[in-house]
This record gives C-alpha cells, structure tokens and sequence, in this order.
C-alpha cells in the first residue's frame, strides 16, 4: 500500500499539500507539532481540517521543549512580529531547528508506519528568508534519514519551486480554494482564513491571492506543468 505522512501545521501550503497527498497515496496520515507556538489555535484548526479530509490517522506530538531553546517570536508571546529583519538577516519568526526536529520525526513516525514518503509544504520561491525552507536542507535531511535508520524514505516538496500565487493554483486544481482559504489558518496574529492582512504572512498570501484571481489560466498552465500534472488535466 502506498502510504505517506504529511507534516501538517493547518496554514494554506501544508493543507494544500495534504488535498494533493490524498489524491495521490492510497494512505495518508498526518503528524503535527505543538511546540508552544504563540497560536495554539492553529493545532485545534489541523484536527478538524485533518478529520474533514479523512486522514487515516492525524498525531499531535509534544515538542514544547523546542520553546526552552529557540527564541522567535512565534514562540514567544512578548516579541512582537516586526517586518524587519534582524542583525544576522533572519526574520524574528525564524524558530531555529525547527524543521529539522520536524523532519526527524515525521521520518521516524514513517519508519513505524511503514510509509516510503514525508511530505512538506516548504518552499524556496516564495518564502520568508528561513534556512531550512530551502531544497539543499531538505535533501540533506532526506540524506541523514537514510543514513540513521537505513530506511528508504523520499521527503517530498510539492511546493518547493512554486510561488504563492502557483500555491493557490494547486488548491484550486484539486478543488480546495476556497477550503483554503477559509478555513486554513497562515496568520501571525492568529486568525483564520484572510488573517489580519497586516503580518508578513498574510501580505504574502493576498499578494499571491490577488496574482492567481486576475491570471487564473496562465497561472495554473505553468502550475500545472511545474508540478508534473500536465498529464491528467481533465
């Protein structure tokens, strides 16, 4: 049986990389970290779009110990969200290792699935400036696995060379739009859907929206074409 696991947080890429796995895998379950994140919100809106979907099994994993050790203002609630980056060029919604805690364990939880496939919604075209959102980490990581449990796992990125307004496409092409954007939660400040409109996360997303609405069929063409989809366009 084809099987895999999504690494899934409830923002807009991870919920769309779930809508394509369930298309594609004969199994899908989904894995989701509560690591005292500054919204715990965002873990009760991944339960209900995980049982809404029909995931075979969604597991909510503790890692709040992530929170003793790296300071961003997604973990901890006196920093403000700035727009501005810091002295070593990150932004201050940069949690370090986390990515890498997230991967190691979605792997492992692979491992005793049985499943050959990791899938998460990082993207290096369209993305806040993290380190470890980038394709030469995620092929490192998919290295060390192999290499500690000497198990043959592929960690896919869907939307790794995709922008935010080709995200929206790929929503759109597996039905999920407005599911998307209703119900996904992506916001700094913690509010589903549209979000606040005024974070780095939410300017991204309407810049991406706005691009998608006014060019729909180019868009999803060369979507459709960067994600090897081209083949069952209907």
């Amino acid at each position: 049986m084809n099987k895999c696991v999504v690494v899934f947080s409830g923002g807009q890429d991870s919920t769309t990389c779930l809508a394509q796995a369930l298309e594609q895998f004969d199994e899908v379950h989904a894995i989701t970290f509560d690591y005292d994140q500054r919204h715990k919100l965002e873990i009760e809106v991944a339960k209900e779009i995980a049982a809404e979907l029909g995931v075979k099994s969604h597991k909510v994993m503790d890692v709040t110990m992530l929170n003793e050790l790296a300071i961003s203002s997604l973990t901890r609630a006196d920093i403000e969200v700035s727009h501005e980056l810091q002295e070593n060029g990150l932004p201050d919604t940069f949690v370090p290792g986390r990515n890498i805690l997230f991967l190691t364990l979605a792997g492992i939880f692979a491992y005793q699935l049985g499943a050959k496939t990791v899938i998460t919604g990082v993207c290096e075209t369209d993305f806040s400036g993290y380190p470890d959102c980038r394709d030469s980490f995620v092929q490192a990581m998919a290295k060390a696995l192999l290499l500690g449990m000497d198990y043959e796992l592929e960690i896919k990125t869907p939307l790794m060379w995709l922008d935010k307004a080709e995200t929206w496409a790929l929503a759109d092409h597996y039905g999920k739009l407005q599911f998307v954007r209703e119900r996904t939660l992506t916001c700094y400040n913690g509010v589903i859907g549209d979000g606040c409109g005024e974070c780095p996360a939410c300017l991204l997303r309407h810049k991406g929206l706005k691009h998608y609405l006014e060019s729909k069929d180019d868009i999803k063409a060369e979507t459709l074409k960067k994600s090897g989809l081209e083949a069952v366009v209907s």
